[in-house]
């Protein structure tokens, strides 16, 4: 499937405008923001405190903002016509995806300044952030392309919210109840081992086995989001 990366800019820009003008959708840029100061100021444990920072910001920032991005297209009736123009599947999906990674690449990186977290390994760290958007972004995808307006995309990232940004809590009864070990699984889990990672000492185990169970993960939900695409405008 060939990529223009013309039109994914043409798709970006003309996203960029229509965001810029929903304040309703645009206002989740600050939450994320607004977090980090109220855990500054609470002085919560960091390594905690950002680990729930940036799992809860990717779900309400990364994964909303995808999803009512494709659910507007959808109530616009747009979306299956930007398959009669000259740009493929993936122009759009890169082209709408686009604009979602470079807001929460710079609000992430804002809020985790703001919050004073410094990681272990600062390429370790960018690698898993840049996977988790990716990662969130899919999962956005799909959440937008079963909801039919705006308003069923924001409630439809509930089951993301729950699942993803409840799995480090969970496993943390794993030792009790060993059905949750498999929480432990979860990219939202395994991205709070990352950051829980001493700067004092880890071995490259510690490092590797996130970031593949992380790119597993974001390769997986990547792969179904474009399946679903395609097969979404097919069927409509």
């Amino acid at each position: 499937m060939s990529i223009s990366l013309k039109r994914a800019r043409a798709i970006f820009v003309k996203d960029y405008k229509e965001f810029s003008r929903n304040y309703a959708i645009s206002i989740i840029l600050v939450f994320p923001i607004l977090f980090a100061f109220l855990f500054r100021s609470a002085g919560s444990a960091l390594p905690g405190a950002i680990g729930f920072l940036l799992n809860t910001s990717l779900v309400i920032l990364t994964s909303m903002a995808q999803a009512c991005l494709i659910a507007e297209e959808k109530e616009r009736n747009t979306l299956r016509s930007l398959m009669l123009t000259p740009a493929t599947a993936m122009d759009v999906l890169i082209g709408k995806s686009s604009l979602v990674f470079v807001m929460s690449a710079v609000v992430l990186t804002i809020s985790t300044y703001i919050l004073g977290y410094e990681p272990a390994n600062i390429g370790t760290f960018t690698a898993a952030i840049i996977l988790s958007i990716i990662l969130y972004t899919a999962a956005g995808t799909i959440c937008g392309l079963f909801s039919k307006t705006v308003l069923e995309a924001s409630l439809s990232i509930l089951p993301v919210a729950f699942i993803f940004t409840g799995a480090p809590w969970g496993a943390v009864l794993a030792k009790d109840y060993p059905v949750f070990k498999v929480l432990d699984y979860m990219p939202s889990s395994q991205l709070v081992h990352l950051l829980g990672l001493s700067d004092t000492g880890y071995t490259t185990g510690d490092v590797l086995k996130p970031l593949l169970i992380i790119l597993a993960w974001t390769v997986v939900l990547t792969v179904v989001s474009v399946v679903l695409y395609v097969r979404r405008l097919k069927d409509e």
